[in-house]
């Protein structure tokens, strides 16, 4: 047996109570089906980036990228694209075009399901094609880096027009901004039930540029947006989730000066209101890379709630798009797969209608932007 086909069949487990759990238990994570959804150079584009896909309240699967048309960088004439599928992601609708504004740069896809509604609210990112983030830096651009919103009430069907929030969400000394990319999430618990939050990150002015990540939010159902709390420096994309006690955990990519190849946190006890100072999480090996950390499912009560934690597991891209379980919510990794043994950049997980695991994530055989692959995962936990 190849030693990637045994990657992809078995767990690396570390030595903990949870982890001999999982061990009794049995195989806890297998794949049951890959399929590349955008392949680089097909059907009008140079290059597909940035994946998000996300499951909407009555199970569609809507999964989201950037078209860029004429080359692999993040400027130029870049559409944001979509694809559905109603049937638990085994199959997708042809690619459709949700923002295109000419040979500007529309992308960075950000959605977050409001539940009682059903709608799916979409944070966007635009900037002129000629605007790359060097030029937004230093401020000799034409324009800036804006933030929009579009929605959606047929789950995906049609799509408002895209709004621009920037003045609400975006501070006057803030250059470079990213919404995502991943998912949003809607608080379950505490007392800001029902808030959207969005995780975002900036870049501040020169001469001092320091990076940061932080969130967005809106407390009616999305029809307005407010700037939340930062973290940082020394951060940049990140995504968040709600533990099981209401507080959030925001999980971070460290900027390039940042040698350690590791995740960074920091969390929230007043629902994204502010951040605590940033930390390591040794447990999580990964490159200057965006990642993206879920809530599965609740359990109940405190420290057995289950998360899960998809990047490429190595310092650099070259290696091991990985998806990971922490039965303690986020605390520890004791439980983790191989998807693609190969270079692997950007992720985005969901959890499907019929309880599988989704993972949209970048990857190929020479270089991580060969494909956006989408993967549909069995995870098994103990004491089921």
């Amino acid at each position: 047996m190849s030693a990637c086909a045994w990657a992809l069949g078995l767990l690396s487990l570390c030595a903990s109570a949870d982890a001999a759990d999982a061990v009794a238990a049995g195989p806890a994570a297998t794949v049951v089906a890959t399929q590349k959804l955008f392949v680089s150079g097909r059907d009008g584009y140079h290059t597909y980036r940035i994946p998000s896909v996300i499951v909407t309240k009555a199970g569609t699967v809507l999964a989201f990228c950037e078209g860029r048309k004429t080359g692999r960088g993040d400027a130029g004439d870049i559409d944001l694209l979509m694809k559905r599928s109603t049937d638990g992601g085994r199959t997708f609708s042809p690619q459709r075009v949700i923002w295109d504004d000419g040979p500007n740069t529309c992308g960075n896809p950000c959605p977050v399901v409001e539940e009682a509604s059903g709608t799916v609210w979409l944070l966007l990112t635009w900037n002129r094609g000629s605007d790359h983030e060097g030029k937004i830096l230093s401020g000799t651009s034409r324009d800036t880096r804006r933030v929009f919103v579009a929605h959606s009430s047929d789950d995906g069907v049609s799509w408002s027009r895209p709004a621009e929030i920037t003045e609400h969400v975006k501070k006057p000394t803030w250059t470079w901004y990213a919404t995502g990319p991943g998912v949003g999430i809607q608080l379950r618990r505490g007392p800001h039930k029902g808030r959207l939050v969005i995780p975002c990150d900036h870049k501040t002015a020169p001469p001092t540029v320091t990076y940061h990540s932080h969130v967005i939010y809106s407390d009616d159902r999305g029809r307005s947006w407010r700037l939340g709390g930062s973290a940082g420096p020394g951060v940049n994309e990140c995504q968040v989730i709600e533990r099981s006690g209401g507080q959030l955990l925001l999980n971070m990519r460290r900027e390039r000066r940042v040698r350690t190849p590791r995740r960074y946190i920091a969390t929230s006890d007043d629902a994204g209101a502010s951040f605590s100072k940033v930390s390591a999480d040794e447990a999580l090996v990964g490159p200057a890379c965006q990642g993206c950390i879920l809530r599965h499912s609740w359990n109940g009560g405190a420290g057995r709630g289950r998360v899960l934690f998809s990047n490429p597991a190595h310092a650099s891209r070259r290696m091991g798009m990985t998806l990971r379980v922490s039965l303690d919510e986020g605390g520890s990794w004791p439980v983790s797969i191989v998807l693609h043994a190969g270079p692997a950049a950007y992720s985005c997980l969901t959890r499907l209608s019929d309880g599988l695991v989704g993972c949209l994530y970048e990857a190929g055989t020479k270089h991580p932007y060969e494909s956006i692959v989408f993967a549909r995962v069995r995870i098994r936990f103990p004491g089921r």
